[in-house]
């Protein structure tokens, strides 16, 4: 039996035990988990300075060393982010009543755990402390595939996540890391449906691809982050500049930051000189429709179907369109199911604009950095689909649970 073999074997063996713990338990662990963080956080920081020794020898970008880089508080805040975890209602054996039949049988539903989760993600060594207390949480084994860059810092992470485990009579392969970054042995990890129930990648669109295309077993998709600010003709323009600067400017490398910004052409000449200004002070660089072009100081003239990038940089697409319709139509055509906004205060066009637009998170007047698990009140997220199966958006602990039917009767037989 090959290593990833053997390891998805454990995994799925060890995850039926762990369905089996109550919530009660399940805390202890966590709450355990947490303090070990802290306690071995000079193990954890050595291990990390071997794989930012590698990284600044192989050439890494600063921004990859920076994802790379724990400190006291990144662990700090990898313990604390587990003990939000324990705070949060478990979802496994929630119960609900659908119905009694004619014949008087009973039916119901109970959510209960996935199975195995394997999350393949890049040079972020924080994810395999999240994801881990996550999936345990909420019933499920994890197989956890790092980038080369962190190898070493999960490695320790996954050690002391280990201790608690142990301490508990629990078996370490609830969390596994594939120890050898080897693109074969991730290969082969994809092949495990015998074993593995869901394949979770974050990372960039290249990752998400390769991950789609070979995998087995089924996969949460996340291509990219395409989101608009849509400035209705009926927009507090004050408001909307707001909305704005915060999801263009206030973090930019993210997914749920804005790459376009569509303004109704009855305001246009209202608004986008305030726009302008607004991103020239903030360095942005603005790509625009021709009719836009002229109110950006050495702006780009996109053709009409040069829109749809994702930057992750100061940079904004802009386009004018004569109403509520071709802003649908643009979002339609460019957009990546992640996160749309208006801002409007006609509620007519608010309740349309969420009602047509296809997007995992759908916003009125509200900036679309909220797009974001804990922002949204799950407390945690592992990741976010912009695919509709099983999950839309931010997933929390419930998208990491399925549910059974549960069918109660006093010995009827179907004639």
């Amino acid at each position: 039996m090959s290593l990833i073999t053997r390891l998805a074997s454990k995994a799925a063996t060890a995850a039926r035990q762990l369905a089996l713990l109550d919530s009660a338990r399940k805390d202890q662990v966590l709450r355990t988990m947490a303090m070990e963080l802290r306690n071995n956080r000079a193990a954890i920081l050595a291990a990390n300075a071997q794989d930012l020794a590698q990284a600044e020898s192989q050439g890494l970008s600063a921004a990859m060393q920076d994802r790379l880089l724990l400190t006291p508080e990144r662990i700090e805040a990898m313990a604390a982010g587990i003990e939000t975890i324990v705070s949060l209602a478990d979802p496994v054996g929630a119960r609900r009543e659908l119905t009694s039949r004619p014949n008087g049988i009973r039916i119901g539903k109970m959510r209960i755990p996935l199975g195995v989760v394997c999350m393949i993600y890049e040079a972020r060594p924080n994810v395999t402390a999240d994801a881990a207390a996550l999936c345990f949480k909420s019933g499920n084994g994890v197989i956890l595939r790092g980038g080369k860059e962190a190898l070493n810092s999960s490695l320790a992470i996954a050690k002391v996540l280990h201790g608690a485990l142990i301490e508990f009579g629990l078996p370490e392969a609830l969390i596994s890391v594939v120890p050898d970054p080897d693109r074969a042995l991730m290969l082969e990890l994809l092949q495990q449906r015998q074993y593995l129930d869901l394949v979770i990648p974050r990372g960039g669109e290249g990752l998400i691809n390769f991950v789609t295309d070979n995998s087995k077993i089924p996969v949460i998709q996340h291509f990219k982050g395409v989101c608009h600010l849509y400035v209705d003709a009926e927009a507090s323009l004050q408001q909307a500049l707001q909305l704005l600067l915060n999801g263009k400017t206030q973090r930019t490398g993210v997914c749920n930051a804005l790459e376009g910004l569509l303004v109704h052409a009855a305001i246009a000449a209202d608004f986008l000189p305030l726009a302008a200004a607004a991103l020239a002070e903030k360095g942005v660089k603005v790509h625009a429709c021709k009719q836009s072009a002229h109110y950006f100081e050495d702006a780009d003239i996109l053709a009409d179907d040069g829109f749809g990038q994702e930057y992750l940089a100061l940079e904004i697409a802009v386009r004018q369109v004569a109403d509520l319709d071709g802003a649908l139509a643009h979002i339609q055509q460019f957009g990546s199911h992640h996160t749309e906004v208006i801002c409007t205060q006609d509620v007519a066009a608010a309740e349309r604009f969420q009602l047509s637009v296809d997007a995992s998170v759908v916003m009125v007047n509200a900036s679309s950095r909220f797009s974001d698990g804990s922002e949204l009140g799950l407390g945690a997220e592992i990741g976010i689909a912009t695919s509709k199966l099983h999950a839309y958006g931010p997933m929390g602990l419930e998208s990491l649970t399925t549910e059974k039917y549960l069918v109660n009767g006093e010995g009827q037989v179907r004639a």
